[in-house]
């Protein structure tokens, strides 16, 4: 066999439904949209959501609805009280953070929240510091270094 014979098998190919040619056409008159009515009327019909006139269940999903930013950036978030947990004169890095098992994952910036207490003086390198939590680090002789998120 070669190429320019292949065709597909008997039944396989049907030919498209050629609607409103006719009545004898069998798809003549109505043209398979019905009677009356706004989705047998030319032009588009309701929009896809449109649920007939109840409400719309969007509005029964409140969670649901309303704007996502694509663009926001969420940090990971570690306390004072967990870098307290370190030896004083340690450098605290992200990646210290997730070797010891505080964060999941390197793949977002981190914040240090002003939680707790801390009593050694370490240095902290982060993406952000809340003020609280760079005050508290300045006043136990720390220092807290932003890097760029």
């Amino acid at each position: 066999m070669m190429e320019h014979q292949l065709a597909p098998a008997k039944g396989a190919r049907k030919n498209r439904k050629r609607i409103g040619r006719g009545d004898a056409a069998g798809q003549g008159s109505t043209a398979g949209r019905g009677m009356k009515g706004q989705k047998s009327r030319s032009g588009s019909g309701p929009p896809v959501w449109f649920e007939g006139g109840q409400l719309p269940l969007i509005k029964g999903l409140p969670m649901k609805r309303g704007f996502h930013n694509r663009f926001k950036t969420y940090y990971s978030l570690v306390k004072l009280e967990t870098l307290d947990k370190f030896d004083a004169g340690e450098r605290i890095t992200p990646e210290l953070l997730l070797e010891k098992g505080y964060l999941r994952n390197l793949n977002r910036p981190v914040k240090v929240m002003g939680d707790g207490e801390i009593s050694k003086a370490v240095t902290v390198v982060a993406a952000k510091f809340t003020r609280t939590a760079k005050e508290k680090i300045e006043a136990a002789k720390g220092t807290a270094e932003e890097t760029a998120a």
